[in-house]
């Protein structure tokens, strides 16, 4: 089961959505939006992605540059920002067992697979 943590108005999202669709792969979609990752939930696929946190930050949006930029942060602070603020996470992130992907281009799905 792949699990694809997925904003719909993001168009990459939309995309690999599609994408897994078409492979016939069994999938569920977490909308991280309208549910929130805890603090654990990240950390583990963070893990899974074996990337740093600040890899998974959007660093362009607007909460990052007026709240965090600049900032030398841990990397318990920079998890904690996308807990208070999901929009930060980087997406689509694609999970299956112990192996993720942030799914951009979607075809990197095909890592996981």
């Amino acid at each position: 089961m792949i699990t694809i943590y997925h904003n719909p108005r993001c168009g990459k999202s939309r995309e690999c959505i599609a994408f897994v669709e078409n492979s016939k792969q069994e999938f569920e979609v977490v909308k991280y939006l309208e549910n929130p990752l805890t603090f654990k939930e990240l950390e583990t696929i963070i893990k899974k992605l074996n990337i740093k946190p600040i890899e998974l930050i959007r660093t362009k949006e607007s909460i990052w540059v007026e709240r965090f930029k600049g900032k030398t942060l841990t990397d318990k602070e920079i998890v904690q920002s996308m807990v208070d603020f999901p929009i930060l996470m980087e997406r689509p992130i694609a999970v299956k067992g112990n192996k993720a992907v942030i799914a951009r281009p979607f075809e990197r799905v095909n890592e996981i697979i």
